[in-house]
């Protein structure tokens, strides 16, 4: 759906362009518009759509002047650039649009953020006032950046107590960033009161501020013992143990690798604190979906604190998350040098987008040497292997890694019901029943309400005949906890199928059918209540929907023949 909007927005612009082509032409028939060049916008547009810039841009930079004509052109040939890292290239192309009065929000933003990072605030300050003024209505997300961004400017001319007034007159709406900022402007000038607004900070519970653990101790590194720091890094460990940044931030602490750490983030350093304000407001657009736009922030903000790593991490996950693959694997290669414990994130990504690409043992064999060479697995990483060894069927590999962890922990480690699930459904797949549902009632036990290890285990045991108006119970508490899952309420209609009550069975794999109408089970399942509710016909008409589909493995197929001729006895 997403990219059908996004198609039919474009060739909207390029109907549009082609009336703007016509009526130019007619005027100046030489200077822009051949076909071929309607031919590349088309191209460049498609390509940025497409999440492509590296196409886009190469379209897009042949089309000189055709903002004149068509407005549209420099936003995407801007956003090109800088999402392509081509700051420098973007700035000058900003500097020719505001020449021509065809600049723009994001223009005279690329140009402020090239002033800031070449130290020329007061220029940079001309510019994030100009965006501000843009913007007047402080709601929306352009300008609340924009109102940070000068007020970090304005703070290089301020005192403390000034700048903190001035934070303090941020928008209602901007609590949590003003929060965060207060926190970053005491550490900008070295107040007593610094180590206070980030406990502060961390202290909300409704809120995730766990990234800014990372700001806090690299900031303790600074001005405090290694110690005191790594007692806080543990602390925060506790809590959040695989947060990636303070893990990192540890190994290379315990490591004595202090020009890496030193090289991450300065709170002295305005571009470094404002790279941070756009690695928010791209946090804002990615959890919108919006990740081209995001990536554009976080292009800005790379450019503004180019060593830290963070920012690559998450315009890879943005490409992964859009789907696309092949520019993602490129930007989580650059992520494996950051370190043991980016390495091994980025190659978890790298394996499952092979994997995706058909290239199961290049997937494979990259996440395993990236294991195997690890020099003490943590039982996060242990879990991680086992999982994605047991995601990808290789069952027998995945229970020997979950042994490893359930050897290691207790019943009341939070990952004991995680790893027995894990290696519960490895068992089951693997044959060994009574072993599998060992693990999966031990996981149940240790934390009751998950609503899918429920189905799991219910479901097997209606396949296997065993336990059914017990199963059936446990089913109906599962749909309670996990309203309109497809697959719950598929189990729950073949209980009642397997107890006889096929008038109710049918109400739920209806149901079932209308959640998940491609999936083959389910189908099967439905074509069977109606064949014992008499609806014979219709019956036939969903098994042949099984038998032909490509989801559908050869086992099921086997049967589903048997039932076209014989029907059910």
């Amino acid at each position: 759906m997403k990219k059908t909007k996004i198609y039919f927005k474009t060739i909207l612009q390029i109907f549009f362009f082609i009336i703007a082509f016509s009526t130019s032409q007619a005027k100046n028939p030489d200077k822009y518009y051949s076909g071929y060049k309607v031919s590349k916008y088309f191209s460049g547009i498609l390509s940025y759509s497409d999440n492509n810039y590296s196409s886009s841009y190469k379209y897009l930079k042949e089309l000189k002047g055709l903002g004149d004509i068509h407005s549209p052109y420099p936003q995407l040939y801007l956003y090109s650039l800088v999402n392509l890292d081509k700051i420098k290239e973007a700035y000058i192309f900003a500097k020719k649009l505001e020449n021509r009065r065809l600049d723009s929000f994001e223009s005279n933003l690329v140009t402020g953020v090239y002033y800031l990072k070449n130290k020329k605030y007061n220029l940079a300050g001309k510019y994030f006032k100009k965006i501000e003024d843009q913007n007047s209505d402080t709601q929306t997300l352009k300008s609340l950046l924009s109102i940070s961004l000068n007020n970090w400017v304005s703070f290089l001319k301020l005192d403390e107590i000034e700048a903190v007034k001035l934070s303090d007159n941020l928008p209602s709406n901007l609590k949590n960033l003003k929060r965060i900022q207060d926190a970053f402007i005491h550490c900008f000038y070295e107040s007593s009161k610094t180590e206070i607004k980030f406990e502060t900070l961390l202290s909300d519970k409704k809120n995730d501020f766990s990234r800014y653990y990372f700001f806090y101790v690299n900031y303790l590194h600074k001005t405090k013992n290694e110690k005191e720091t790594i007692e806080k890094i543990n602390y925060a460990l506790k809590s959040y143990p695989r947060n990636l940044i303070l893990n990192q931030f540890k190994e290379d602490l315990v490591l004595k690798k202090t020009d890496k750490i030193n090289n991450h983030f300065d709170c002295k350093n305005i571009s470094h604190v404002l790279a941070e304000i756009f690695y928010i407001t791209s946090n804002i657009l990615s959890s919108q979906s919006i990740y081209s736009m995001s990536n554009f922030y976080l292009s800005l903000g790379k450019y503004l604190n180019p060593n830290f790593i963070s920012f690559d991490a998450f315009q890879a996950e943005n490409f992964y998350m859009n789907e696309n693959l092949e520019e993602a694997k490129n930007r989580y290669e650059k992520v494996l040098k950051g370190g043991t414990f980016y390495k091994w994130h980025a190659s978890k990504r790298i394996a499952s987008i092979l994997l995706e690409q058909d290239k199961t043992e290049e997937g494979f064999k990259i996440i395993s040497s990236t294991y195997k060479k690890m020099a003490k697995p943590s039982i996060n990483d242990i879990y991680d292997y086992a999982s994605f060894l047991k995601n990808n069927e290789k069952f027998e590999e995945s229970i020997l890694e979950y042994n490893k962890i359930l050897k290691l922990i207790t019943k009341t480690h939070y990952l004991y019901p995680k790893a027995s699930e894990g290696r519960g459904v490895a068992y089951e797949r693997t044959g060994e029943w009574s072993k599998a549902e060992k693990d999966l009632l031990n996981s149940l036990e240790a934390l009751p309400d998950q609503a899918y290890v429920i189905n799991y285990l219910a479901y097997s045991w209606i396949e296997k005949g065993i336990n059914i108006d017990k199963s059936l119970r446990m089913l109906e508490k599962a749909n309670k906890l996990r309203k309109n899952d497809g697959y719950i309420i598929d189990s729950l209609g073949w209980a009642l199928f397997k107890l006889k009550k096929y008038n109710e069975s049918k109400e739920y794999l209806e149901t079932a059918v209308k959640i998940m109408p491609s999936d083959p089970v389910v189908n099967d399942h439905y074509g069977d209540s109606l064949w014992m509710n008499n609806e014979k016909l219709q019956a036939r008409y969903y098994w042949e929907y099984v038998l032909n589909s490509e989801k559908a493995d050869e086992d099921l197929k086997k049967i589903i023949k048997k039932k076209l001729i014989f029907g059910l006895n």
